[in-house]
């Protein structure tokens, strides 16, 4: 079948809830096996209520702490989430993929941000590979007080002691998770079983060679994945790993171009969470790198796929030009809307600031934390600041839901313990907030309260001019 002539699996299993590998139960249905006390300890007002959600896929088991063994074992498999769980790699290292529970972010969270994976084939010299290998070692980047890396090598040769011997290499030097690639189930047994317990990734199964990879992975307890040129296949190997109880897994689509790859990906997705399609219930894997030859649009399209549901997204560069910004989308697009990244409340010394040294105020958004403290240190200047909890929300947004406003920020001051630690009693405020500046005078009596820069950008030259 051509692939432009593939019927997406969710419209045509609309009516076919008893096919192999469907698995949903109603809220009722759930219900009847929850204790029915209505204790609240899940989070929910009601045993129904926490039941409905279970039902959709917005809810865990494990947020009742009072279900029967029994009861956790029927519902296990129904409860889980639409997309299984599959962790590659091992240690610091690891990465966990799946558990999705939504098609878009904000109806509730995307749960586990992709892995990047750098290729090595064939056509990478054994120098270019020790280069690759030392690289990977040493690149991290830290944005917002997290560090983010690429966390994986996926492996491809023809030759069958090549690949185990690189395999072993890069595993045990670098730390990295491993995707094994090769077309021979023996080859990829062979190179996956002194690394085992770090769990690699055997790729892949085809129709032709799905029992020995599916067998190897079984025996070895590593996670494998499936690819097929039409979704209408990739189904059928998925029902095969439901059959066989195969829960981690990795798909692989094999998308010709980005509009295929776009296409499949969101029919995939669709199908688990609204479906609740086992058979395509799994993470997935994309190769933008085998795309495109040039080297921009590769990073191009490794974008989309950060946007677009792929589980593993393999590039074949290190350089962090290209590297950097998928991580950072990643984490962007990966972070919870409901819980903004946020700095502890608190005073915070840049550049060994003295007694007499200026203060400042922000809020305690990460972003924001780290963009002025980056500033101020940059400028040399010794300075305090002080952080307040906004529950991570900016300058103006905090303003305008009312927390970053002059008696909330008087009423910090006072307890925050800035006026043992300094002589003065001047406190700058950002610019976007000047607004609450006589206000807050009159909060903090004995205070001289100065309006800064609006921008973070203006700050080295506004405490330089202090």
């Amino acid at each position: 079948m051509a692939r432009d002539a593939v019927t997406p699996p969710e419209c045509r299993l609309d009516d076919e809830s008893e096919r192999s590998g469907t698995l949903a139960l109603s809220g009722l249905q759930i219900f009847k096996l929850l204790p029915k006390t209505n204790c609240k300890d899940c989070g929910f007002p009601t045993c129904m209520a926490f039941a409905m959600q279970l039902a959709s896929g917005k809810a865990e088991l494990s947020q009742c702490p009072h279900i029967s063994a029994e009861a956790a074992a029927e519902l296990g498999e129904a409860a889980a989430p639409p997309v299984r769980k599959v962790t590659i790699g091992a240690g610091d290292m690891a990465l966990v993929l799946g558990e999705e529970t939504v098609l878009y972010r904000h109806e509730k969270r995307f749960e586990h941000p992709p892995g990047i994976a750098i290729l090595i084939d064939d056509s990478v010299d054994d120098t270019a590979f020790r280069l690759a290998v030392d690289t990977m070692k040493a690149q991290e980047f830290e944005r917002v007080g997290q560090v983010l890396r690429a966390k994986l090598f996926a492996i491809e040769s023809a030759d069958a002691a090549k690949l185990a011997a690189r395999v072993k290499t890069a595993s045990d030097e670098s730390g990295a998770g491993i995707v094994i690639m090769s077309e021979d189930p023996a080859a990829l047994k062979t190179a996956a079983e002194p690394i085992k317990d770090r769990k690699p990734l055997l790729y892949a199964a085809t129709t032709a060679t799905f029992d020995a990879v599916s067998a190897a992975a079984k025996e070895l307890a590593v996670p494998f994945a499936i690819k097929a040129a039409t979704l209408d296949e990739l189904a059928e190997l998925g029902e095969r790993c439901v059959a066989g109880d195969f829960k981690e897994v990795v798909l692989d689509p094999m998308s010709a171009n980005l509009q295929d790859a776009v296409r499949d990906q969101t029919y995939i997705r669709r199908a688990a969470i609204k479906k609740k399609l086992r058979p395509l219930g799994f993470p997935t894997i994309a190769f933008p790198c085998k795309m495109t030859g040039d080297a921009m649009l590769k990073s191009v399209f490794a974008g989309v796929f950060v946007a677009k549901y792929a589980g593993v997204i393999v590039i074949d560069t290190l350089d962090p030009a290209q590297v950097m910004p998928l991580l950072v989308l990643a984490q962007n697009i990966y972070t919870d809307p409901q819980r903004p990244m946020q700095m502890d409340q608190g005073i915070y010394p840049i550049n060994d600031p003295t007694p007499d040294s200026p203060l400042l105020i922000t809020t305690n958004f990460s972003l924001t934390y780290f963009t002025v403290a980056g500033e101020i240190e940059a400028s040399k200047v010794p300075t305090w600041l002080l952080v307040m909890d906004t529950e991570g929300q900016s300058v103006l947004t905090s303003w305008a839901a009312g927390k970053f406003v002059a008696d909330a920020i008087a009423v910090f001051v006072k307890k925050s313990g800035i006026e043992e630690k300094v002589n003065h009693r001047k406190i700058v405020i950002p610019g976007y907030v000047a607004q609450i500046s006589g206000e807050l005078e009159e909060e903090l009596d004995g205070w001289e309260v100065t309006v800064g820069v609006r921008e973070a950008a203006d700050v080295p030259r506004y405490l330089r001019g202090l």
